[in-house]
């Protein structure tokens, strides 16, 4: 396993939804190799789970301590310095958000529909980690969460 806080990544940012679609089709269009612990495939199928769970809701619910630390502290750093990379998933999350190998096509296809729901559909359930999120809120932190995954991406 990769230490991902130690790897040299990608400085990659998002303005917005179309361009985290536009980056992931070029990275699959040259067959992108990723660095870190996940293929291609399993980076865009987690973007694009997580992006349906903002809209559909997630199953996990994390301690109180995590999400008053989510709500109250890491929210607004995330929105606006992005999130930082070496966070594990463990136990009912990573069992919902770990995603298994998937053909790249086939994550970039969900990615497109994802994406989508997120510029066209209004409603939002409570993230887990950073509570009520208005429709720009959670595109925006759905930005980030790309970014983040993304920059194990080496797409030249």
């Amino acid at each position: 396993m990769v230490d991902t806080k130690s790897v040299t990544r990608r400085e990659v940012s998002f303005a917005n939804l179309d361009e985290v679609v536009a980056f992931a089709e070029h990275a699959v269009q040259s067959n992108a190799e990723t660095i870190g612990n996940w293929s291609l495939g399993q980076i865009l199928e987690h973007v694009a789970t997580v992006m349906e769970k903002s809209i559909d809701g997630f199953d996990i619910k994390p301690a109180l301590q995590v999400r008053l630390l989510g709500r109250w502290f890491l929210k607004n750093r995330f929105l606006k310095q992005g999130m930082p990379p070496g966070f594990q998933l463990k136990g009912p999350a990573a069992k919902e958000l770990l995603p298994p190998e998937v053909d790249p096509q086939a994550a970039l296809d969900h990615l497109r529909r994802a994406a989508e729901r997120l510029k066209t559909e209004t409603r939002r359930e409570v993230h887990p980690f950073f509570g009520k999120l208005d429709q720009a809120e959670s595109n925006r932190i759905n930005c980030r969460h790309a970014e983040l995954h993304m920059s194990f991406i080496n797409a030249a």
